[in-house]
């Protein structure tokens, strides 16, 4: 059984910043979240890919302790190209093709259904809860989305937001699923909707929880060299659930210190392309920048 099932797009980007330009390198929310979450417990992945997907990348993720045995091979792989301009916070899309991913209708293997933590990136909606009606008895739920299913399918989101733990969106994200531009009022929507905990994940800036009576704020890594802050936000999701899963402790003051690893895991994924940063980041790497956050925190 693995320790947690993640469930979105495992895809091939191609990416463009300021700092150099990479064609169709490994990429998707479920890619980067597996991965990060693999420097703590051990995931399991739901996703398809194409034909035409290398085979490389999924001994990749293999080599990292991920389960792949729930990645379906059919049809052509996703693909996206986007490109940042010097406001790295925000990915603007060339394209998206969506390949097999568009008829994706995910079936957890019997191993993974038992798993007591759950991560549903960034997909459809009705997918989501599809998946929330295929784990038995899961301690922990989080989710995430995006601004193309809050306009297009809002209610189905309402209705998987209702039946989560933790909501994990971005500050625009959360501003217009809620109408509001004040994130603190949009956080107490989202809580009235059902989920223990909201986070609002702010780039570079770090990242806000609010629960029932309490709020925390997790600084961003002030990192000197950005390459590429794709999958930055998966990251930061993997780390966190990862950790979770590793420690099986869900109380408030071990959310805080888990968003802190997954801040530390973000920061390294933004200093190269793809998962080149992190195929060379060890434990000890972690730890040395978790204990650099401990000190920006004190005062």
């Amino acid at each position: 059984m693995v320790d947690v099932v993640i469930v979105g797009s495992v895809a091939l980007d191609s990416v463009q910043t300021p700092f150099g330009k990479v064609e169709d390198v490994l990429g998707g929310a479920a890619t980067y979240s597996s991965f990060s979450a693999s420097f703590f417990s051990r995931p399991g992945v739901v996703a398809v890919v194409g034909k035409d997907f290398p085979e490389k990348h999924l001994d990749l993720l293999k080599g990292a302790g991920v389960d792949v045995s729930g990645i379906k091979v059919d049809g052509l792989s996703f693909r996206w190209k986007g490109f940042y301009e010097y406001d790295m916070n925000e990915a603007k899309t060339l394209s998206t093709e969506l390949g097999s991913f568009q008829t994706f209708r995910p079936v957890l293997p019997d191993n993974f259904r038992k798993s007591r933590y759950v991560f549903l990136a960034n997909i459809d909606p009705e997918i989501q809860l599809d998946v929330l009606g295929q784990v038995e008895n899961p301690r922990l739920t989080m989710m995430d989305t995006m601004n193309f299913w809050i306009g297009n399918k809002r209610e189905k989101l309402l209705k998987v937001i209702s039946k989560v733990n933790i909501l994990l969106l971005n500050d625009s994200e959360a501003r217009q699923l809620f109408d509001t531009p004040n994130l603190v009022v949009a956080a107490g929507k989202a809580l009235k909707l059902g989920p223990r905990y909201v986070i609002i994940k702010k780039g570079e800036h770090g990242a806000l929880m609010f629960s029932g009576n309490s709020h925390f704020n997790a600084p961003g890594y002030p990192v000197e060299v950005i390459r590429d802050p794709t999958g930055s936000g998966d990251s930061f999701a993997g780390a966190l659930i990862g950790y979770l899963a590793a420690t099986d402790d869900i109380s408030e003051p071990n959310i805080r210190k888990a968003m802190i690893y997954g801040s530390v895991v973000a920061s390294f994924n933004a200093e190269d392309f793809s998962l080149e940063r992190l195929k060379t980041l060890s434990r000890n790497d972690i730890e040395e920048r978790y204990k650099e956050f401990e000190k920006i925190r004190r005062f």
